[in-house]
């Protein structure tokens, strides 16, 4: 599967294709550069006559994206035609991190301030984004000095490959769904 657009790293269940996730760059120029946001799309087992359910996993301040993570997108409810595809979805969230809509706003505090004061609402999107969205960091590497990095680092290299070990840590990959049924297939191959 190849990547939608850049700034977007996919990432497809291999045990459950109604699994589909993303992580997104915050978008240059926004309140949310710097962050990276995970954003889940689920497949019902309608998809895709039916639109998928996506949520933000990362915790973001935005008008379109209700406090435990729903999205707020016309794509995903009314204006969803199975010929759209994911990948078609992927982009629009996207543009909805450049360009929020206060009109229609799941979080009414974001869309109150996005309305009220752009700057106070950037500020405020621009600190959650700095508690919630930052990039993983790989672990210090081990030094002849030892320490308390070194300790926590030799711990979760040697522990079998925890979530620091290897050298793309932190790197979601980009995986290829097995046993998919072919309408879900088909979907998929359009990112």
């Amino acid at each position: 599967m190849q990547r939608p657009e850049e700034g977007i790293k996919v990432i497809v269940n291999e045990d459950n294709i109604a699994d589909v996730q993303a992580d997104y760059d915050g978008p240059a120029g926004t309140p949310f550069e710097g962050g990276v946001f995970r954003m889940k799309l689920v497949l019902g087992a309608d998809f895709p006559d039916a639109p998928p359910k996506g949520y933000f996993l990362t915790k973001i301040f935005h008008p379109n994206v209700a406090k435990a993570g729903e999205i707020c997108v016309n794509v995903l409810k009314r204006d969803w035609s199975r010929d759209l595809g994911l990948r078609h979805v992927l982009l629009v969230v996207r543009c909805l991190l450049v360009e929020p809509f206060a009109e229609s706003a799941l979080n009414e505090e974001a869309g109150k301030l996005l309305l009220e004061s752009y700057k106070d609402y950037a500020r405020h999107a621009a600190l959650m984004t700095s508690i919630h969205a930052q990039p993983a960091k790989r672990p210090m590497p081990l030094t002849a000095a030892g320490g308390a990095n070194a300790v926590n680092a030799q711990d979760e290299t040697s522990s079998g490959g925890g979530a620091g070990a290897g050298p793309d840590a932190g790197q979601p990959a980009v995986k290829k769904a097995k046993g998919a049924d072919k309408g879900r297939k088909r979907a998929l191959k359009r990112l």
